[in-house]
């Protein structure tokens, strides 16, 4: 072997060995649920939602008796089912359905090459038909309620589609694009390491930023949408949500601002729960429930 044969291998392997890392250190961590709907006293059906794919979505149904109207629930990165029960249980007591689903590769879902935005929007669009064909009576009105990367693909889908009555989006970041330079950054990586980075990502999933950012998607949005940010929140700061209103001022979109909650805060958003569900309430939703 030449010098130069030597050097070219050298250098692919460290391109190879570069981008094998890249989508080790993106994947999603796994968090297996430890509790269930029955240890807060609800009743729930399990079930395993099958897509596209073959790939089996596990989800948990918490039905309430002569209600046609169902929140859907999608949690974000590295997530489950579990982690959003407590925002569940307060809709659930107002009268409506709740259906909670774990995305690919997290909760108990069938695993996946990788996961992103999109996908979780696939997967969301997924269990969004399964329930209009499987349970027609508890569908005739939807809203949907997302967190972090889960709150972007709930406005994304909702961007799409022409059956969706209202949105909860907490803790979504402003565009992708921003939100991965930033965390690049915090690397020390130089400039154009971070380009090549980006321009890659969007090729292995599919799709540009741009198309599925929360502060383009939320004006394709016809529905009430409401925006819910913690202040002390340094993962995705409080001025992504204020970005994503001031590109759309339009008065079916309200901002609600959590003092002193972070980006995992669901406890500090649980208390803020009646305002939450009184959005519902003047989107239509649960009318005449005490």
């Amino acid at each position: 072997m030449t010098f130069l044969s030597l050097v070219l291998l050298v250098v692919v392997l460290i391109i190879i060995l570069f981008f094998a890392v890249l989508h080790i250190g993106f994947r999603a961590p796994r968090n297996r649920q430890s509790k269930t709907p029955k240890d807060f006293k609800i009743d729930f059906v399990e079930a395993f939602i099958p897509n596209a794919s073959g790939k089996k979505l596990h989800s948990w149904l918490l039905p309430v008796a002569g209600s046609d109207e169902t929140l859907v629930i999608l949690h974000g990165w590295g997530g489950n089912t579990e982690l959003m029960l407590p925002l569940a249980i307060p809709f659930h007591k107002a009268g409506m359905n709740v259906l909670l689903l774990d995305s690919r590769n997290h909760g108990k879902s069938d695993s996946a090459v990788f996961s992103s935005l999109p996908r979780f929007a696939e997967d969301l669009s997924t269990a969004l038909d399964w329930l209009k064909k499987e349970h027609p009576k508890l569908s005739r009105k939807m809203a949907l309620l997302g967190h972090s990367v889960g709150a972007g693909a709930v406005l994304f889908e909702a961007s799409k589609r022409n059956d969706i009555d209202a949105v909860i989006s907490i803790s979504a970041f402003s565009h992708a694009q921003l939100m991965m330079t930033r965390y690049l950054q915090s690397f020390h990586l130089p400039s154009f390491m971070i380009a090549l980075i980006l321009k890659y990502i969007q090729w292995v999933i599919g799709h540009s930023f741009s198309s599925f950012a929360p502060i383009n998607t939320v004006c394709k949005v016809g529905a009430p949408i409401l925006i819910v940010h913690g202040k002390d929140d340094t993962t995705i700061p409080v001025g992504d949500a204020r970005a994503i209103m001031a590109n759309c001022p339009e008065p079916h979109l309200t901002l609600l601002e959590i003092a002193d909650a972070g980006h995992e805060s669901v406890d500090k958003i649980e208390e803020h729960s009646g305002e939450l569900v009184g959005f519902l309430r003047k989107a239509g939703f649960v009318q005449g429930v005490l």
